[in-house]
């Protein structure tokens, strides 16, 4: 381990975005189940309300909104208190108030997305570096020294290797958490067109 860490320069740059990925892995797993199960209860209680027959619906859907911190909660609550001015007001407040939650769901993604990006080219910066390297050693000294040509072939070898390990698992979490992140910003627009319906008289 500490032969390949020792290996190349570049692996100081792998090694912090190594850690920058799994930090932002485990962040983005805790924060997206606390979210998502905030945003479920308020969903679930928001569709009862819908559903059911008692009047002021809205009354109560807007104090539900101020006990829930959540982003369909903060995205009905824009709409609502703009229900006097119209649908369109509605529509556009709940359009806004839903472009402001999405950078906050998709916090960190694009740093993730960065390290996915930038590892691969460490690691073939990594192997150009190293098999320069190589063809120096021949040109001072020759094919007769096999262990200094291993040196940087290893340097090559080691840094790509490092790379891929780093941007493989960083892809296929990143593409995750953007799917989660997708289905929750579709459970909140379904939500704020069945509470456009509610305005537009279709539920008493």
């Amino acid at each position: 381990m500490f032969q390949i860490l020792r290996s190349s320069w570049l692996m100081i740059p792998l090694g912090i975005c190594s850690i920058m990925a799994l930090a932002i892995i485990i962040e983005r797993f805790i924060s997206l189940r606390v979210i998502e199960a905030g945003a479920n209860r308020f969903v679930s209680r928001t569709r009862e309300i819908l559903k059911g027959a008692e009047p002021r619906k809205v009354d109560k859907i807007l104090a539900l909104c101020e006990m829930t911190s959540s982003p369909p909660a903060r995205v009905l609550e824009a709409g609502i208190r703009k229900k006097d001015l119209g649908r369109d007001e509605v529509r556009e407040a709940i359009q806004d108030a839903g472009s402001l939650e999405i950078p906050h769901l998709e916090r960190y993604l694009r740093i993730l997305g960065t390290v996915v990006t930038i590892t691969p080219l460490l690691g073939l910066l990594g192997t150009v570096v190293g098999m320069i390297r190589v063809f120096n050693v021949i040109a001072i000294q020759g094919v007769g020294d096999p262990g200094a040509l291993a040196g940087g072939i290893r340097e090559a070898l080691y840094t790509t290797a490092v790379g891929l390990c780093i941007a493989i698992p960083s892809l296929v979490f990143y593409n995750y958490f953007r799917h989660r992140t997708d289905r929750l910003i579709r459970k909140v627009e379904a939500l704020a067109s069945d509470f456009m319906d509610l305005l537009g008289g279709r539920e008493t």
